[in-house]
């Protein structure tokens, strides 16, 4: 049993590389399933400890049963059984040795090969951050998709294959890390989801008193008293001494005394205004995205459609790379998907071989994605871009020097000043709200250190389907674009002037079901001289 404990411990260690100790996984579900595995191992460990205790007590009960035969008859002649003298000896063995062995076998701590297994992957574990992290992205998720809590308690979402649903002590956890971040819109429908659930005949650890002394008070936080004096009440009922439901309830019915008789003295028309205003649909908080709406609608699909004589305008072909010998003979497959800013996509432009080895040399390197900071010039991590990427450079592979030649032979852009290939994995989800690739002129310094000028262009590659969610849109114009396995999409961020392009705004919606990777090259303006030249007017 101990070398089943220690090989256990040796192949977990291997399983679990130091690196990993703490690395937001709720940023990166490539990341992410490191931990299935590790939750699989830490069950056969736990079924192996279970083993032991079900074998430690078979021989217990084995032994007890015995000598439950043996007292028996020993107890109804006892001389005559002591008479025999092995009976006599047998006694004195059992008594002095045996039931001694039986009592270090009670004793024996069975659990040592889990409990060890247990603090060796416990310091590899997602921590609070990353439980609050996963929360927040369900909630912007029902945001984004205009999910109600019903649908996704029970796991109803569009292209799942593995379905699942919340319990009502879920539900509960999600209300409670909204409570903590002051958000009570979500605070109120996830509580009133678990107590639903409840209501329902559910049986859970968590009891009703706790959802209603959390529902009332985000309740009354949005200005409803009657419902937060309504729930209050409820709870008392379930537990008349509850201390701050006692309290609550005073300074609400003050509350409430002091509104009526401010109302006393206000006109009809106000009292109706008032009324209007307390029945007033609950919406999220507002935030700082002035396009938040439009964002979310196109992330849903329901962005603006254009006009028939506008799609008529885009079309599919057969590219060459503007008579690239590489491609005359073999040309790629082109589609227009915007016209402006013009959006192309290149469709069977990188294959699964090549997907799955820039996914193997980016997998060790994910790290949390960063964004520029205008202030200090410098990268930071962001709420608002929820993934995980590494940089890949030409001369680690013939894979990645090769995919850098191609886009280069595509867009007729020299590649040598370009950043090195952004991979991005996106987490539970992920997202990277409304931006721009290229340096505002409020941002001079954000690229200066690379000494290649700003971004002029963005080459987009999708590694991955993505089931439901995920597209990447453009909120200034209306456009969506969804991923596609193989392809990749292309755009200019600058005028030929050098101007910026404010049109190229975009976003990474969040990922709904399914797991999205794709590789990004920025391509900047040096080099690109006599590629791509200058034009007098700004916005040519």
């Amino acid at each position: 049993m101990a070398s089943v404990k220690i090989w256990s411990i040796l192949v977990l260690s291997f399983l679990l590389p130091h690196s990993y100790a703490h690395m937001d996984f709720f940023t990166s579900i490539g990341h992410m399933t490191d931990l299935i595995n590790t939750e699989k191992d830490l069950v056969t460990s736990l079924k192996d400890y279970i083993k032991a205790e079900e074998s430690k007590l078979e021989q217990i009960k084995k032994w007890a049963e015995k000598l439950d035969q043996l007292t028996d008859t020993a107890t109804k002649d006892p001389e005559g059984f002591l008479g025999h003298p092995v009976n006599a000896f047998k006694l004195m063995k059992r008594l002095n040795t045996e039931w001694g062995e039986l009592e270090n076998l009670v004793l024996k701590d069975m659990s040592d090969g889990f409990i060890s297994n247990m603090t060796i992957q416990r310091q590899y574990f997602p921590n609070d951050e990353d439980q609050a992290g996963a929360a927040k992205a369900l909630l912007r998720l029902q945001d984004t998709y205009n999910l109600d809590t019903d649908t996704l308690s029970r796991g109803n979402l569009p292209g799942v294959k593995h379905k699942s649903f919340l319990t009502a002590e879920d539900c509960f956890e999600l209300g409670k890390i909204a409570y903590t971040e002051a958000d009570y819109y979500h605070t109120e429908l996830w509580m009133e989801q678990a107590l639903k659930q409840l209501d329902d005949g559910e049986m859970s650890t968590v009891d009703t008193v706790s959802i209603l002394d959390y529902l009332s008070y985000a309740v009354y936080q949005q200005g409803d008293l009657d419902k937060a004096m309504m729930l209050t009440k409820r709870l008392l009922e379930l537990d008349p001494e509850h201390q701050r439901a006692n309290g609550n309830l005073k300074y609400f019915e003050y509350i409430m005394s002091k509104e009526k008789e401010a109302n006393k003295s206000t006109t009809k028309t106000d009292s109706q205004t008032d009324k209007e205003t307390k029945t007033k649909k609950k919406e999220p908080s507002k935030d700082y995205l002035p396009e938040r709406q439009k964002y979310e609608m196109l992330c849903r699909g329901e962005g603006l459609k254009m006009t028939p004589r506008r799609q008529k305008k885009l079309f599919c072909r057969y590219y060459d790379g503007n008579q690239n010998p590489k491609y005359i003979l073999g040309p790629v497959k082109q589609e227009d998907e915007w016209d402006k800013p013009r959006i192309v996509r290149f469709l069977e432009i990188i294959s699964d071989e090549e997907i799955e080895t820039v996914k193997e040399l980016a997998k060790p390197r994910l790290s949390r994605a960063t964004v520029h900071d205008p202030q200090t010039g410098k990268l930071t991590t962001a709420h608002y871009r929820v993934s995980k990427s590494a940089w890949l450079s030409g001369y680690e592979s013939p894979v990645v020097s090769r995919i850098n030649l191609r886009i280069q032979d595509l867009t007729g852009l020299d590649v040598s000043t370009a950043e090195e290939l952004q991979v991005a994995n996106y987490g539970v989800g992920g997202q990277y709200e409304p931006h721009f690739d290229f340096a505002r002129k409020d941002e001079p310094d954000a690229f200066k250190e690379l000494g290649t000028g700003n971004r002029i262009a963005t080459w987009l590659f999708y590694m991955s389907d993505v089931s439901a969610g995920g597209a990447t849109v453009f909120p200034e114009v209306g456009a969506s674009v969804w991923p596609k396995k193989g392809t990749a999409v292309f755009w200019y961020n600058l005028f030929p002037s050098g101007e910026g392009d404010y049109s190229t705004r975009h976003a990474a919606c969040p990922v709904l079901v399914g797991n999205k990777w794709v590789s990004n090259k920025w391509i900047h303006e040096r080099g690109q001289e006599f590629r791509r030249p200058c034009t007098l007017s700004e916005l040519e």
